[in-house]
């Protein structure tokens, strides 16, 4: 078993690449309320709501049990990408590096993909790969498209 990798995937949204990278570069705060089912709270811990280098602890459920990751963003208009940054929280017990970058490219007029890239370094060779937290992140962003495409109606 692999005691480190990367997994890369792209998903498919309707929604335009702009309203995608600008919900998950400023408007983090909306998630609990667009898609509650998975995110339960994202507050600040320390920086603001758009800033580069801003800490912010997330409450989520993620295959029934509720979990905590704190983490650092990192901004990249150009690309329109938002890397995250695990620094503490259930995840980041098993594993010592987790960083997770969503990119936004537009296909067309009115959709884009997210291609979504996660490093992953476990702690032990116990530790399972964390496929599920890819997965997890993928749902994430798939859902958070029906929110989008309603506030586009």
């Amino acid at each position: 078993m692999a005691m480190s990798g990367t997994y890369v995937t792209e998903v498919p949204l309707k929604g335009k690449a702009e309203k995608h990278y600008k919900r998950w570069r400023s408007e983090q705060n909306i998630f609990p309320d667009a898609i509650g089912h998975h995110i339960q709270g994202v507050t600040v811990h320390e920086g603001d709501w758009d800033c580069h280098g801003t800490i912010k602890i997330w409450n989520y459920t993620l295959d029934g049990k509720e979990e905590t990751l704190k983490e650092m963003i990192e901004i990249d208009d150009e690309n329109m990408a938002v890397t995250i940054n695990g620094l503490e929280g259930h995840l980041m017990e098993e594993l010592k590096v987790y960083v997770v970058t969503f990119q936004f490219i537009p296909t067309s007029e009115e959709g884009c993909i997210c291609k979504i890239t996660m490093v992953w370094e476990k702690r032990n060779e116990d530790s399972p790969e964390p496929i599920n937290y890819m997965k997890f992140v993928e749902m994430v962003v798939a859902d958070m498209d029906d929110h989008i495409l309603q506030d586009e109606e």
